[in-house]
């Protein structure tokens, strides 16, 4: 499994471990993807793997919205699309005649793709793709679980009405944790001088995002903060640099 892959499918176990905090599952819930890329479409083959239904896709040029849902021939027709001929997404709304396309227009102060009625989020394009906007269209069109695949998708405004509508919001320093994961994995198969299978490899991904969401849900209520997975993250991750340093003596 390689890293972006990872990447794709680790955001998408963040947001299933979420959504069991409140008794629900992605199975059935209809999900808006950033991106075009490799995490965007592992992104899109992990929801289709757990039921769920992703609409949309996009680059930087525009977004398409498919009402239907990108089933797996369509995802396979825009791995082809992006990895071996670098086309442009707006082909996909040529190949599928039902999808709608609309081209980026950097005058706005929002992005369509995020003004579209969903139940879930997976931002995977780029930083600073999700504005304080763009969060509000969100919430405003049901959107109740926002996993990021990219570095830092939601600005501070954005990540603020998040929190405050108490939307299920992974941010990328955890949901996204995925690659960094899989690459120790890589390390300790090569220093084991074994090699898992892809199944075995992809097993081992989902039970690491299982216990950082875990981590990161158990520390944000131990420090009065219930249910604010930034907190959460940022104390986990503070505390296990601070007890290794302890640990080692160098404090």
């Amino acid at each position: 499994m390689i890293r972006p892959e990872a990447t794709g499918y680790g955001c998408v176990y963040f947001a299933e471990e979420m959504l069991k905090t409140r008794k629900d599952k992605l199975e059935g819930k209809v999900c808006l993807v950033s991106g075009s890329g490799n995490v965007s479409q592992y992104t899109v083959e992990k929801l289709l793997d757990l039921g769920a239904k992703p609409v949309t896709l996009s680059d930087s040029d525009g977004a398409i919205y498919d009402a239907d849902g990108i089933d797996r021939d369509k995802l396979a027709f825009v791995m082809e699309l992006k990895n071996n001929r670098r086309g442009r997404i707006k082909e996909y709304t040529d190949k599928f005649k039902k999808a709608i396309y609309s081209a980026t227009d950097r005058k706005l102060d929002h992005n369509w793709l995020w003004n579209i009625k969903a139940d879930c989020a997976f931002p995977s394009a780029t930083q600073n793709e999700i504005n304080a906007k763009d969060a509000a269209n969100l919430i405003k069109n049901g959107v109740k679980v926002v996993s990021e695949g990219a570095n830092m998708p939601s600005t501070l405004e954005a990540t603020k009405a998040f929190l405050d509508a108490k939307v299920l919001y992974g941010p990328a320093k955890a949901a996204n944790a995925g690659g960094v994961a899989t690459s120790g994995l890589e390390m300790a198969q090569n220093s084991m001088r074994i090699s898992w299978t892809r199944e075995e490899v992809d097993d081992r991904l989902h039970k690491i995002m299982i216990a950082i969401h875990q981590n990161c849900f158990e520390t944000a209520e131990k420090y009065g903060t219930p249910g604010n997975l930034v907190n959460g993250a940022n104390i986990a991750g503070f505390l296990k640099v601070a007890n290794s340093m302890l640990d080692q003596g160098l404090v």
